[in-house]
Formats: C-alpha cells, structure tokens, sequence
C-alpha cells in the first residue's frame, strides 16, 4: 500500500527542487524527507527521484507518482469542502482569474451563475495561469480562468494532473501608439516597421513574447518601460515613453491620446479558456459556470473560437505537455 504521506513529502520535493527547500516547507528535517522517499522507492521498485549536486530531478515514475499525489490532495480538498458544505447547506466555488480576463468576462457570467443557482457561496481569488493552474490542479480551486500565448498552458514540468481545458477565445495584441505618432493611422502594422520604437511592457510575461516575436521581424526591441499594469503601460504610451503591445480584452477604459492599431498575421495573441479538474467538471456549479463563461466569451468579444474541452499543451483530447 502507497502511503499518502510519502506521496505528499515527493509532491514537496518536486515543487521545490530538493529535500532541503522540502523539508523546510514541510518543517521536516532533510534526512526524514529522504527516509520518506526512499521508502516510497523502495515500496515502488523503482526510482522516483534523480539526485545531483543541484538538486533533484524526478524520473518517469516520479512524474507518474506526483501525477497521483495531486489527484489525492486535490481528492481530498474536494471532499473536506464537500463536508463543510454539509455543515452549512450552502455549496462554495472558488474561482481563479487574471486580472483583465476577470474584469471582461468574469463578472456577466457570474450574474448567470448566482440566478440559476441562488445558493451558492462564490469566492474569487486573482492570480495568473502560472499561480492558478496549480491552485487547481491540487484542489484549492474549482477552476481557473487562464490564458496561454502560441506555447501550451504555463505550468510546472512533469506536472501530472490533467487539466481540462476549455477554449473561450482568442485576444489579438494590438499596437498602442501615442495620438499623432507617424505610424498612428495605419489599418494593420508588421512589427517590423516599430523596430527603431522604444517599447512599453503591461505585463512581465509580454517581453519575452515580444522578444521572440520581434526577433522573427529582425530587431531586438528596446525596453524602456515595464509594469505589471496594462492601463498603466497606456498611460506610459500617452506620455510617449515608448509604444506597448496589449491584448484586445484590456484596451478598455480608452486612455485619452492614444491609437490602436492591429497586427499583420502572422500577429500574437493569447489563448483565454477556463481549466478544471474533470472530477469537479460533474459538479452543477461548476459545469454551470463554465456555459456562463463561453456565453459571456461568445456575446461579441473579438474572435471567439468554438469553445471545446480540450487537454491543455495541445488541441485534441490527449495528454497536456504543462510546460510554458
């Protein structure tokens, strides 16, 4: 018999990197993690862990045994809410969400939400893709609405809790540029023709996106702004320090004296869908919030794909490769 508590002390291990950070967060000493896991091996009949001077690797069947132990954690987290849910006859959902998504779509579908089930105790946590798909992966959440860019979903490697994703839409990134800049009134643009413009980023995960990007169109851009704010970057492009790429869903408010002009195909964008686990998908709730979200998606938001339940990392029904 696997012993749940092993399961947990190689979860840790995996999320850290190595028995110290492990034995740290589980106020174990590093040597009982070490006894834990090598129990865990020896039950198996197979190595779950690679170790090294850096830190530890897992092995295939340390892939699948995480894979397990989050399935029971998040088993587990269902059923105490569930139990609690008994105590109080009121049914809880907690929901992830990145900021713009949330402000353009979370809230319609919401109200959809609380008028067909009345009862129900909703919780909204924000968080980005790389925050929240682990918070439901391991059952703290009952879905995430998350976005991905041309990669799979962000996420830990080797994670192995499949995701169930569903496709919401797609939001084209847009050139903003300061009203009156030469460029300013143009249909669509070639990233190409900003190669000598200084850049403005709204969100840290944007620059790399915009390196590569960038780097096909031949230039290497020159960063002179960075937040974590997209109505700030617009504020940043009206005051002309640089010109900014920002996803469609988060051009409102308008932000007086700017222009925004779109990309020429190939042009980047995010993928926005919503995650869950397919054991909480049954729940009344949840498969009642994820119609919401594709209704909300759905009702004119620019270029709102058939929304499908997909593994996440590809778009067919198979396996997610989380990395990202």
């Amino acid at each position: 018999m696997i012993d749940v508590q092993r399961l947990r002390v190689l979860r840790a291990v995996a999320e850290h990197g190595s028995f110290n950070r492990a034995a740290a967060v589980l106020r174990l000493t590093p040597s009982a993690v070490s006894q834990h896991v090598a129990a865990l091996e020896r039950g198996l009949g197979s190595q779950v862990v690679t170790r090294s001077t850096r830190g530890v690797i897992l092995t295939p069947a340390g892939r699948i045994m995480v894979g397990a132990a989050e399935s029971v954690a998040a088993e587990i987290e269902h059923a105490r809410q569930r139990v609690a849910e008994l105590g109080t006859g009121r049914v809880q959902l907690t929901v992830a969400t990145f900021t713009s998504g949330g402000r353009l779509l979370l809230p319609g579908a919401l109200t959809r939400l609380t008028a067909a089930h009345p009862g129900t105790v909703l919780h909204v946590r924000e968080y980005e893709p790389e925050d929240s798909l682990p918070l439901v992966r391991q059952g703290a959440v009952d879905l995430a609405l998350a976005y991905h860019f041309d990669g799979p979903l962000p996420g830990r490697p080797g994670a192995g809790t499949a995701l169930e994703w569903t496709a919401l839409m797609d939001d084209p990134l847009h050139v903003v540029l300061p009203q009156g800049h030469h460029l300013a009134g143009r249909e669509a643009l070639d990233l190409a023709e900003l190669a000598a413009e200084p850049w403005v980023l709204g969100c840290l995960k944007t620059e790399a996106y915009l390196r590569r990007y960038a780097e096909r169109a031949g230039f290497t851009p020159e960063v002179r702004g960075t937040t974590t704010d997209y109505f700030f970057a617009r504020s940043l492009v009206a005051a002309r320090v640089g010109v900014s790429l920002i996803p469609s869903i988060a051009l409102a408010p308008k932000v007086p004296g700017l222009c925004t002009v779109p990309v020429r195909p190939p042009a980047p964008a995010r993928h926005i869908g919503v995650a869950v686990l397919g054991s909480r998908r049954a729940r009344a709730e949840v498969a009642a919030l994820v119609r919401a979200l594709r209704e909300q998606a759905a009702a004119g938001q620019p270029s709102a794909p058939a929304a499908r339940a997909v593994r996440p990392g590809g778009t067919g029904s198979h396996p997610a490769d989380p990395r990202g």
